[in-house]
């Protein structure tokens, strides 16, 4: 009896070890299952930026709702960490080493070019990664280079060829004037948009660039009334000078069509143009939030979320979380990590995807930018930014 005892105790023991043990080789499973997919981010909600960073924080913050209220992704939760940078590129790393050596960070989001630049070389070593941001910078548009980052729209070269592709249109071989800051921002798009205007027949007969946000103008535009251009592209400001270069052009009866790209072109920034902004055009990749287009159900579904206006630097945050969100589902669709690669690869798997209507045609993701856009013009009247064309691919 003792022996048998023994014996069944002994195989009671063994029942329970191997219960035990495979308890615990099911428990990361189960973990795995339930994880978190996180989406970190250096959101300057402070300083000179913060005007962005506000309404892009909103963005992520409401389309992670959506996600989450929908019951996620596979059963996994989206959980947003962000860490305010001020707009500062020694903040914005020291937040992306904080939030990664604190949580297993899938996706992230930067605040500027300048930290996308920095913090790619830790990007491609980790590998873990997928970055998107505020930036439109051209250089990042590099799928070689930056393999685990892309833009959320144009880059500022596509930017430019949206708007010249439509001068083109509107006045063959007129005459275009280019009008930058003296920065990374304002020099980025201007000689590849030289050679692009060229080949489409159109002459460029001015390129002046001043410092960024200077106030006094006027020696810059008689420059800019002595070539007479048709049509003026301001790049590298957000507002000023454009306000003052546009107020002193026309008191000089010039009768250039003045334009814009993203960061100038928010509707709270047309409007705090004044009288100067009545007809102002540029280029837009998103939809305003008060359109109130019936293929635009999204922007709906945010008026609901949110009555009050939001910039198109909220659509841009929010279209970002959007494309994370996408991203991370076709790979665990396929059954494969979370990781930058795996990440990027799903992205770039995006075809003719419908975002709701913040963009107005089905877009498709083959490298490192969403090249697709709409020229708007201010309505003083109307106190809007309406459509002044179709939208414009450069697929």
């Amino acid at each position: 009896m003792r022996n048998a005892d023994r014996r069944g105790l002994t195989r009671r023991q063994m029942m329970a070890a191997m219960a035990a043990t495979a308890g615990l080789a099911l428990a990361p499973a189960v973990q795995a299952q339930a994880e978190d997919i996180v989406i970190g981010g250096s959101i300057p909600m402070t300083g000179v930026f913060a005007f962005a960073g506000i309404g892009i924080h909103a963005g992520i913050q409401d389309y992670v709702k959506i996600v989450n209220d929908a019951g996620g992704i596979k059963g996994r939760k989206l959980r947003y960490v962000p860490e305010d940078t001020g707009y500062k590129v020694d903040a914005s790393v020291a937040a992306f080493k904080k939030i990664t050596s604190q949580e297993k960070v899938h996706l992230y989001y930067g605040d500027s070019t300048a930290f996308a630049k920095t913090i790619n070389p830790e990007l491609n070593r980790m590998g873990s990664i997928l970055m998107a941001g505020a930036s439109f910078a051209t250089e990042i548009n590099n799928p070689d280079k930056y393999p685990y980052q892309f833009l959320v729209g144009p880059d500022y070269t596509e930017m430019f060829g949206i708007l010249l592709r439509y001068i083109a249109k509107a006045k063959p071989g007129a005459k275009v004037a280019f009008v930058y800051s003296d920065s990374e921002f304002g020099r980025d798009p201007v000689e590849p948009s030289r050679e692009l205007a060229k080949k489409l027949g159109l002459n460029v007969a001015a390129e002046i660039m001043t410092p960024p946000g200077s106030v006094d103008v006027s020696a810059e535009v008689i420059k800019l009334r002595r070539a007479a251009p048709d049509y003026t592209i301001f790049h590298g400001y957000v507002l000023a000078p454009i306000p003052e270069f546009v107020t002193q052009a026309k008191k000089m009866g010039m009768t250039s069509q003045f334009m814009g790209t993203f960061w100038t072109m928010d509707h709270s920034m047309v409007m705090k143009m004044g009288e100067a902004a009545e007809g102002f055009m540029g280029v837009m990749p998103f939809r305003y939030y008060y359109e109130s287009d019936p293929k635009a159900p999204m922007l709906e579904k945010i008026r609901q979320m949110r009555p009050e206006y939001q910039s198109n630097a909220y659509m841009q945050g929010f279209l970002t979380t959007m494309l994370f969100a996408e991203a991370a589902k076709r790979t665990l669709d396929a059954g494969k990590e979370l990781n930058g690669k795996n990440l990027k690869a799903a992205l770039n798997s995006i075809r003719n995807f419908d975002t709701g209507g913040i963009i107005g045609v089905p877009i498709s993701i083959k490298g490192n930018s969403i090249p697709v856009g709409r020229i708007v013009r201010a309505d003083m009247k109307q106190q809007k930014m309406v459509p002044a064309s179709e939208w414009i691919s450069l697929e």
